[in-house]
């Protein structure tokens, strides 16, 4: 294992920001998470700034604003505060990174496709969608830290974090591919008067406006973009509220200047 690892702003901003040209992800990477396709976690140079620019642009729209600002309060309103309402009044003791993960998993999904898997709820479900994401994400990792002689082996036999990687896979594609098929239908007969009132999501912007892009939107790319996004969303912003909580609860001054900021 090969690794650097910093905590440094000024190195963060030095590599992902002021110099991020110097340091391409290369073939390896591209290799260890092969899932992801051309999609722009993986991509490199003239590729990722050409999806970077694109998916700027649809998140800059305020069609895309509308459709955050309503699918981010209804899962709040709906979703969120049901659970920890329903914890409170019964004196449940609750995994709030769990709770996190679901309601960005959900609000991820539907602001790219459209679509909401359902995983925040009072039952808690073992939605397939989700699990396989989680599923092919612990096995990225475990390439990580395990001889590559060992992934193989496990990948040739079909076992272990491989085996279930495998799977992971096919269910992605498979709902993915689901998810993009309607979009298609929906796009061709796509009601303006709708958009402008709801809103619109990225996959819908994707298949409407393909012909500026300058990206060839075919099934492959849409695929490798939804799932790009669906997986920025959802780690980065559940890790995220899960740690302003853990430090709120560690400052319980902060409680009443939230609060009073609110009101």
């Amino acid at each position: 294992m090969n690794l650097v690892a910093t905590c440094d702003p000024a190195n963060a901003r030095y590599v992902m920001s002021c110099n991020f040209d110097n340091f391409p992800k290369g073939p390896e990477f591209k290799q260890m998470f092969d899932i992801l396709g051309d999609g722009i976690f993986n991509s490199d140079m003239d590729l990722w700034k050409n999806q970077r620019i694109t998916a700027q642009g649809f998140m800059r729209h305020h069609h895309f604003h509308q459709f955050l600002l309503r699918t981010i309060r209804d899962k709040v309103e709906m979703g969120l505060m049901p659970i920890i309402d329903h914890a409170a009044k019964h004196g449940l003791v609750i995994n709030l990174e769990d709770i996190f993960r679901r309601f960005t998993f959900d609000s991820a999904c539907i602001l790219v496709t459209g679509y909401d898997p359902s995983c925040l709820s009072l039952e808690l479900p073992q939605v397939l969608f989700s699990k396989a994401v989680d599923y092919f994400e612990q096995a990225i990792l475990y390439r990580h830290v395990r001889p590559r002689s060992f992934t193989k082996l496990q990948k040739w036999l079909n076992i272990g974090q491989e085996g279930k990687y495998k799977k992971s896979w096919k269910v992605l594609d498979d709902v993915l591919a689901e998810y993009t098929c309607q979009k298609r239908k929906e796009a061709n007969k796509l009601n303006q008067e709708l958009v402008s009132v709801d809103g619109v999501d990225l996959l819908t912007s994707y298949i409407t406006e393909k012909e500026s892009t300058g990206l060839i939107c075919d099934d492959k790319f849409l695929r490798d973009t939804a799932l790009n996004m669906i997986i920025v969303a959802k780690d980065t912003t559940s890790t995220a509220l899960t740690w302003f909580t853990w430090l709120v609860s560690k400052h319980p001054i902060l409680d009443n200047k939230i609060i009073e900021e609110l009101e």
